[in-house]
């Protein structure tokens, strides 16, 4: 399993689950209710998620909310997992479900290794003179970017940060314009500059297959107005506590699930790029990553209380690792 902060009472109860198996997975309920933004990282990386669970015995449900109504439903038992918790993006949001000792909610720790925020430009602008978010109000490139930062949807946590800079005149944005359309609607703009080869810069993020598709540069942050180390971000996975004590097989298989940013992009760009179906493009990772596959079931076991590898192997025709 991974190294993070699981709390030992949690950790306790998925090695005592290990220990007991078939009779330990018998009372485990086979729903587990999952929140999915419409963000395609977390429509792929929950379908993988569900086609796993679903393999094993359980009946994963999937609802379309936004990340606000999320923490509430956690919060509340509407839901039991989450594997979208952007932080700091959504610090806010994270802090309130956690301010009190008796949190209803348990992390899980980071489920994707390099993800980062920023402002990014095409790689001739990069070359051009602008590397650092200090440059994009100098006079020569202010003018030529139009003094306008195209970003995604209003109240995401990407526009709260793009506006607190323009309130705040964080590296001189307070004259600047912000663009909130949406993320397709920004990455059309960026496509369309880029075939021009126009001046353009925009909010962007890792894993999504606009790092491959795109030849792009991220900015340095001197600031942190992104958050520290650069930008640097962890994408949470949140369980219900409730949920932590009685379904630890299934908890367990949700901690041990992390990607790195590259291959979230891969499976983001087969998503939203390729406009393959998400079941789809989970399925085919699982076969093509045999190893890592094999990892994120090391000691579950399906709700009967088999080894999980074997089964999932088997039924996903999956090469042995």
């Amino acid at each position: 399993m991974r190294h993070h902060s699981m709390p030992l009472a949690l950790a306790a109860s998925i090695a005592l689950a290990a220990s007991f198996g078939a009779h330990a997975q018998d009372q485990e309920d086979a729903q587990v209710r999952f929140s999915v933004p419409a963000w395609p990282g977390v429509t792929v990386k929950t379908a993988l998620a569900s086609t796993l669970l679903e393999t094993l015995g359980y009946e994963p449900v999937q609802e379309e909310l936004g990340s606000t109504i999320t923490y509430q439903a956690l919060r509340q038992g509407e839901l039991d997992a989450f594997l979208a918790a952007w932080l700091p993006a959504q610090q806010g949001m994270y802090d309130a479900s956690f301010e009190d000792g008796e949190s209803k909610l348990e992390d899980l720790g980071n489920n994707v290794d390099g993800a980062r925020l920023g402002f990014a430009v095409p790689a001739y602008v990069y070359e051009a003179g602008v590397k650092t978010a200090e440059d994009l109000d100098k006079e020569e490139f202010a003018d030529k970017l139009d003094r306008t930062i195209y970003s995604i949807e209003v109240g995401s946590g990407m526009s709260d940060s793009l506006n607190s800079a323009v309130d705040e005149d964080t590296y001189g944005l307070g004259d600047w314009n912000l663009s909130e359309t949406s993320t397709p609607g920004m990455l059309s703009a960026v496509d369309a500059a880029i075939d021009r080869e126009e001046w353009i810069v925009f909010a962007a993020w890792t894993p999504h297959w606009m790092n491959i598709e795109f030849d792009v540069r991220y900015l340095d942050d001197p600031e942190d107005m992104w958050g520290p180390e650069g930008g640097r971000s962890d994408v949470r996975t949140l369980v219900r506590s409730e949920f932590a004590e009685s379904h630890p097989n299934a908890t367990r298989l949700l901690d041990q699930l992390v990607f790195t940013a590259d291959d979230q992009s891969a499976m983001i760009r087969g998503f939203s790029y390729e406009e393959r179906e998400p079941e789809e493009v989970a399925v085919d990772w699982l076969r093509e990553h045999p190893e890592e596959t094999k990892g994120f079931l090391e000691g579950v076991t399906t709700r009967d209380g088999e080894e999980a590898w074997p089964v999932v192997r088997d039924a996903l025709e999956i090469p042995e690792a």
